[in-house]
């Protein structure tokens, strides 16, 4: 056993603790004799377990071990978890007892599965890997700095690392250079994954920037693990543009197909190979992405078939190209909105539009510089639902009418299904309608909110929104259970509807199932109809009674509704509700009045076609207003919406209520000029991005299309992937016209990238867009030629060997390496420190008369004591009190020699302390108690008292006498 020191030079504090204790014996003068030795050493042990624990002293003792860690590589290269378990399972059965293991799981990253222990496993036990790590990057480097750490505990050691060597990701290189400084060996066993057959797509190269009508290939790369035929699909924009049946030979195979840029737009490739008896199918896909210059592409979205022939006409005369669609028709997918330049919805209904879709519209305009043009309609702005939606937000004007006049009262009900059938997305979505609802509706106006199952249940009783929050708390609260019964809910609504006094009265119901009972709905449609009421219904699903809600609506001259996306839940109860609430389509003829037309004011300086009707709304506060109607309503507005521009007309162009419009010659130029103006802005300086993946970790190359002469700097990059998760990365400059960015990602996918000059915390100004492809993991690559070599000189770095797989026993064997086992006791030595500092204030504070303790411990086991003290029973006390009377005057004389006064006044009051010391006495039977409680009371001979304290004695001893 020894002891070592981690700050040795702290020890030279030893010196000025020797001066103290020193000075302690010197300067000490309150305490004496036994107390004072005992105080003094409590204090210096107390500082000498400090100066140990601050210099780390700590004992060890030397033993010769071994340590070895297994790192087993578990990536998704090696499959081959059985063969390193049993391998390792093996090894462990043939250590010696004083040996110690640990194992570590490695991926992307690394965790321990055993701890370093002497525990020896039988051959018997089953090993079995329990951390969960992720396989789909190799990084070793992680594996040995954790392998590091836990031999550095210990002393040091030896790591035995079984892998492929198929490092993607960290530098394992460097890591065995960090443990050679440290001692520590890694011992390498080469793993050869289990041959599979397998075929993947390694590369598909496209030009990242083309011209229309420019002929270009898709340059395929496949590799394979075995020869035959196979079939090669390729993809634009989700529409398959080929089949190739190919024939595929061991090893790297190269293909080219021609094609031609015919559309122009931001375009999505994607390529696929199937091949008999392929094992690995994750590896079979690869995308690309390219821009195609030339004629700017338009989206219409259109509310009705064949609605859109005039906006048709217009593009077509200026050579724009279009597509035409219904909204069920829109995309789910980002990419797809990013290769137009602009969209028009035309006389569109929210409620007719998915979530996503919505969402993407909205982002495509904000995120990738996509135009957007709202018209009008009686589906259209508040009418078609667009309340606080994604699209409202990015329109230039409100769907409320704020400040405008609106219908005197309205009375609302809300009958909500919340049987089991309708838990999870269906009541959540149901909720945030209905809350949705309560929002548009003024504080004077009344609703209800019925929650239904097997019974009606009012969650909000009919009453004004006085407290608009409690109304929204008390929505939140419903909870589904039970089952359906609409007729009871039905009646109930219909009785609390009755009730209010409203000019109009107005119930929804939405329910996703069928009534448990049957009745006469007849008889309260029939008294709705009697009192003026409406009532409108939801169907949500295949499994709600739609025969029978579509009844009721037409029975109650309301509307019928049927969803199979619950996402537009919210949008139905806005339309309904703004179409009780306010009166939104203004019919009256006028001539539209000129606002801040800017650079539109030349297209109305010949005058303007007069408007028959439109839908009422509200401009921002940031819009361009650029044509006013009579009743200060915007007829035409228009902002900048982050990257995007949109425009909102709040009339028809069908010609029902803009007939003289849609006959104005002008009319297909001014169009197109709205249009244009909505049209991305970045076109003069183009950027490509380009991804190289190291690892899990991406190297983003953007690269200015205009040329390294432009000045360009300050960029940013806004990367969104397929999920619509955005983040932001600052572009820093590597070479005029080049910047790059880093991002760490953990799954494959398509990504867009917005690049531009940063506008706020979360958005791109005036951005160019661009896709990249994170490719599937190179941990699913076929070729792997660097394995073998890495192990070898990992190995060789460290002085390692290379164990072969048939003998898991030569983990082993090595001669054991001498190592120090620490003991930490810092821990015993603070507490150490601590007790003695109390018992050290103890020694110090509190005066113990041990002499006092000792009499009266002593006096019952003598019975000459016991026969003296009989004859005078206050002799003991009064002995007690001239000991502490003694103990006193010892101390004073040591203080006045302390400080050089004079003693001689106190010689006088000698004589009459000893005779009150005789008087004081016991009369003893014989000489010898007499001798013995003389000399206890010698102390008072040698002491001195002063005036007061021998009067105290005088007249204690008259008293007596």
């Amino acid at each position: 056993m020894g002891f070592q020191a981690n700050s040795p030079w702290v020890l030279l504090l030893l010196l000025p603790l020797l001066f103290y204790v020193w000075w302690m014996a010197k300067m000490t003068i309150r305490l004496r004799g036994s107390r004072k030795i005992i105080s003094i050493a409590v204090r210096s042990v107390i500082l000498l377990l400090l100066l140990v624990i601050a210099a780390g002293v700590q004992p060890y003792t030397e033993k010769n071990q071994r340590h070895v860690i297994f790192i087993a590589d578990r990536s998704a290269s090696v499959r081959a978890d059985a063969v390193v378990s049993d391998w390792i399972q093996e090894a462990w059965a043939s250590k010696a007892q004083d040996d110690w293991s640990g194992l570590i799981s490695s991926g992307l990253h690394a965790a321990i599965e055993r701890p370093l222990t002497q525990d020896k496993r039988e051959k018997k036990e089953q090993l079995a890997f329990h951390a969960d790590v992720n396989k789909q990057y190799t990084d070793l480097s992680q594996g040995l700095q954790l392998a590091a750490a836990m031999l550095q505990k210990e002393g040091g050691g030896r790591i035995v690392l079984l892998s492929d060597g198929a490092e993607n990701t960290g530098d394992a290189r460097r890591q065995a250079r960090l443990l050679k400084d440290a001692g520590i060996v890694i011992d390498v066993v080469a793993l050869t994954p289990e041959r599979i057959t397998d075929v993947s797509i390694e590369e598909l190269n496209v030009p990242a920037a083309l011209k229309q009508g420019e002929t270009f290939s898709f340059e395929i790369v496949v590799a394979s693990t075995v020869a035959g035929p196979a079939q090669l699909r390729l993809y634009a924009d989700n529409k398959e543009l080929s089949v190739s049946s190919i024939q595929l030979e061991t090893g790297e195979n190269r293909f080219a197909l021609q094609s031609i840029a015919a559309e122009p737009g931001f375009h999505r490739f994607r390529t696929e190979i199937f091949a008999a008896g392929d094992d690995q199918a994750v590896n079979n896909t690869a995308h690309a992405f390219s821009r195609v210059s030339g004629p700017p592409a338009v989206l219409i979205v259109e509310g009705a078939s064949g609605t859109s022939a005039n906006i048709e006409a217009a593009l077509q005369a200026s050579l724009i190209r279009y597509e035409t669609i219904l909204p069920e028709q829109l995309s789910v997918e980002l990419p797809d909105y990013a290769a137009y330049d602009s969209m028009i919805l035309n006389n569109v209904p929210a409620t007719r539009i998915a979530e996503k879709p919505m969402e993407w519209i909205a982002k495509a305009v904000s995120d990738y510089g996509v135009g957007l043009v709202m018209l009008g309609g009686d589906q259209s702005y508040g009418l078609g639902g667009y309340f606080k939606t994604p699209i409202e937000r990015a329109l230039p004007v409100y769907m409320e009418l704020q400040g405008k006049k609106q219908i005197p009262s309205l009375g609302l009900v809300l009958v909500i299904d919340r049987s089991g059938s309708m838990a999870g997305a269906n009541l959540e979505l149901a909720k945030e309608a209905a809350m949705r609802t309560v929002e548009l509706l003024r504080d004077t106006d009344t609703v209800g909110v019925v929650a239904f199952d097997s019974a009606p249940w009012w969650v909000v009783e009919p009453t004004q929104l006085k407290d608009r929050d409690a109304v929204l708390n008390q929505i939140r609260g419903i909870q589904p259970e039970g089952g359906t019964d609409i007729f009871s809910a039905l009646r109930a609504g219909y009785e609390g509807l009755k009730e209010l006094d409203a000019q109009r009265k107005h119930m929804i119901m939405l329910t996703d199932g069928q009534s448990a009972t049957g009745a006469n709905y007849k008889e309260i449609t029939d008294a709705m109809n009697d009192q003026n009421m409406t009532l409108s219904t939801v169907a949500v699903g295949d499994g709600a009674d739609q025969q029978l809600l579509r009844q009721l609506a037409d029975d109650a001259k309301g509307r019928y509704y049927f969803t199979k996306d619950q996402s537009t839940l919210p949008a139905i109860f806005s339309r309904e509700t703004v179409m009780m609430s306010r009166t939104y389509i203004v019919e009256k003829t006028f001539t539209p009045s000129i606002g801040q037309a800017a650079d539109w004011s030349v297209l109305f300086r010949n005058g303007l076609p007069p408007i028959h009707a439109y839908v009422a709304v509200t401009p921002k506060e940031t819009a361009e207003i650029a044509l006013w109607t009579p009743d200060g309503d915007p007829l035409l507005a228009r902002w900048p919406y982050g990257s995007g521009r949109t425009v909102a007309w709040t009339s028809d162009l069908i010609g029902k209520w803009s007939s003289s419009w849609v006959q104005w010659p002008e009319m297909p130029k001014v169009l197109v000029d709205w249009i244009k103006w909505t049209f991305p802005q970045f076109e003069s300086t183009p950027f490509t991005i380009a991804a190289e993946m190291a690892g899990n970790e991406a190297r983003l190359n953007v690269r200015a299309l205009a040329g390294e002469g432009e000045a360009i700097s300050d960029l940013s990059a806004g990367i969104q992937d397929e999920t619509g998760q955005f983040e932001l990365k600052k572009l820093m400059p590597i070479a005029p016209g080049e910047f790059e960015a880093k991002m760490t990602v953990s799954e494959p996918g398509v990504y867009l990238a917005q690049i531009g000059q940063q506008a706020g915390d979360s958005s791109i100004k005036d951005g160019s867009t661009a896709g990249f492809v994170i490719p599937y993991s190179p941990e699913y690559r076929i070729s792997n030629e660097n394995g073998a070599v890495l192990l070898e000189q990992l190995a060789a770095t460290t002085g390692g060997r290379a164990l072969q797989l048939s003998s898991p026993q030569q983990a082993f064997e090595f001669a054991p390496l001498p190592s120090r086992q620490i003991y930490d006791w810092t821990q015993a030595l603070l507490a150490a420190a601590l007790l003695l500092w109390l018992f050290d204030i103890a020694l110090r504070r509190l005066s113990i008369p041990w002499e006092r303790l000792w009499l009266r411990i002593s006096m019952p086991f003598s019975s000459k004591r016991r026969a003296s003290f009989r004859k005078d029973p206050n002799a003991a006390s009064d002995m007690a009190s001239l000991r502490a009377l003694s103990r006193l005057k010892e101390r004073k004389l040591e203080t006045d020699r302390f400080y050089g006064r004079s003693n001689s006044s106190l010689h006088s009051t000698e004589t009459l302390s000893t005779n009150y010391s005789e008087s004081a006495r016991p009369k003893p039977a014989h000489k010898e108690p007499e001798k013995q409680i003389s000399q206890d009371t010698e102390p008072l001979n040698k002491a001195s008292a002063d005036a007061t304290i021998n009067r105290l004695l005088a007249a204690k001893n008259k008293k007596k006498r």
